[in-house]
C-alpha cells in the first residue's frame, strides 16, 4: 500500500517535469519562429530597396558563420526560406498566434509544396488540429488534400443543408489509398481487409476526428443478419459514419442499401444526444452527374465518393477545382 502512495506521488512529479519540458518546448519554437520572420523582414526589406546586392545574402551567411559554427539554419538557402517565410505571412500577428504552434520543419514542407495564403493557412490548420508530424504532413500535401476537401465542400448535397453540425472540410471528394498497395484487380474483401489492416493510414487520410468502431458491423432487424463494411464515428460531428465499399463504377441502386443502414443505425444504435448517422458509398470511379441526380432526392445524409489505388495528380484536381469555380 505504501509502495502504491509513493508511485503516485512520484507520478505526479514526473507529470509536472514532462508539462514543463512540454512548455519550455513550446516557448523555444515560438521564439525561434518569430526570429526567422524577423530575419526574413530585414533581409526582404534590404533586397527589395537594393540595399543590398546578390551576394549580400551569402556574405551574412559566412559571417555568421564565422561568428558562431554552431548556428544551422543560417546558410544562404536558410535565409532565404526566412525571406520567403515573411513574405507568405507578413502580418505578424498572425505569425505569433498560429504559425509559432509547429515547427520549423513544418514550415519548410508547407512553403516548398504551396502557393496561396489560403492553400498554407489550410495546411497550418490541418497540421494543429490533426497533430500531423512532417512526415504525415509531406503524404498531405502530396496527396493534394487542399484541392480534394474543397471540392468535396463545393458539391456537398442537399441532405446536408440542414444537418445540426457544420460538415464543411470533414470529407474529400476522393480518398487517396495508395498506402494499401492493393492491385487493379483487387477484390471488396481485399480493399475491406487492407484498409482494416492499414487502419493508421486510413485514419490519417479520413482526418483525426474518425475513430473506429468495427469491420462488418452486425445490424439485426426482424430476426435478420445485416453487415455493415466499415462503421467510424466522428467526435466532431458527433455521429455514427458507416462506410460502404464498392469496387467498380458507382450506380445509384447502391444507395438503396446503405439509406437502409443509415435508418437502421439511427433507429437501433444512435444514441439520443447523437447527430444522424451519414453514409459514405466509397466506390472505384463515379460520374459527377449521375452522383448528383441519384443524391438530389436522397433524404439521408450520404456522399458518393471515390478511391483511386494511386496519388491522384494534383494538377487534374486544381484544374478540377478551378472549373468549380469559373
Amino acid at each position: 500500500m505504501k509502495d502504491n502512495l509513493y508511485d503516485n506521488q512520484f507520478e505526479y512529479i514526473f507529470t509536472l517535469i514532462h508539462e514543463a519540458k512540454s512548455k519550455v518546448f513550446k516557448s523555444v519554437n515560438a521564439t525561434q519562429i518569430i526570429l526567422y520572420w524577423e530575419i526574413g523582414e530585414y533581409v526582404h526589406e534590404r533586397l527589395s530597396n537594393a540595399q543590398w546586392g546578390t551576394n549580400t545574402v551569402q556574405k551574412l551567411a559566412d559571417y555568421l558563420q564565422q561568428k558562431d559554427p554552431l548556428l544551422t539554419n543560417f546558410s544562404k538557402r536558410g535565409l532565404y526560406r526566412m525571406q520567403q517565410f515573411f513574405q507568405a505571412y507578413s502580418d505578424k500577428q498572425f505569425v505569433s498566434t498560429l504559425s509559432t504552434q509547429i515547427s520549423w520543419s513544418h514550415h519548410l514542407e508547407i512553403l516548398s509544396a504551396t502557393k496561396t495564403i489560403e492553400e498554407r493557412e489550410y495546411y497550418l490548420k490541418l497540421t494543429l488540429k490533426d497533430r500531423l508530424n512532417v512526415h504525415d504532413l509531406r503524404r498531405q500535401l502530396k496527396s493534394a488534400h487542399f484541392e480534394r476537401s474543397i471540392i468535396a465542400d463545393k458539391l456537398l448535397p442537399s441532405s446536408f443543408d440542414n444537418y445540426p453540425k457544420d460538415v464543411m472540410g470533414v470529407f474529400k471528394d476522393s480518398y487517396a489509398l495508395e498506402f494499401l498497395k492493393l492491385p487493379d484487380n483487387h477484390s471488396e474483401n481485399d480493399l475491406q481487409k487492407a484498409l482494416v489492416r492499414n487502419l493508421k493510414s486510413f485514419i490519417l487520410e479520413l482526418g483525426g476526428d474518425f475513430t473506429f468502431v468495427a469491420e462488418e458491423y452486425r445490424l439485426q432487424i426482424d430476426m435478420e443478419d445485416f453487415y455493415i463494411d466499415l462503421l467510424f464515428y466522428h467526435r466532431e460531428l458527433c455521429c455514427l459514419v458507416a462506410f460502404e465499399l464498392k469496387i467498380e463504377k458507382f450506380s445509384p441502386s447502391h444507395l438503396g442499401q446503405l439509406n437502409f443502414y443509415l435508418e437502421a443505425l439511427d433507429q437501433d444504435i444512435k444514441k439520443p444526444h447523437e447527430n444522424p448517422s451519414i453514409g459514405i458509398l466509397l466506390c472505384k470511379t463515379k460520374s459527377k452527374t449521375v452522383v448528383e441526380y441519384a443524391l438530389n432526392r436522397n433524404v439521408s445524409p450520404a456522399l458518393v465518393i471515390d478511391y483511386s489505388t494511386k496519388l491522384i495528380d494534383k494538377k487534374l484536381l486544381q484544374a478540377k477545382v478551378e472549373a468549380l469555380f469559373s
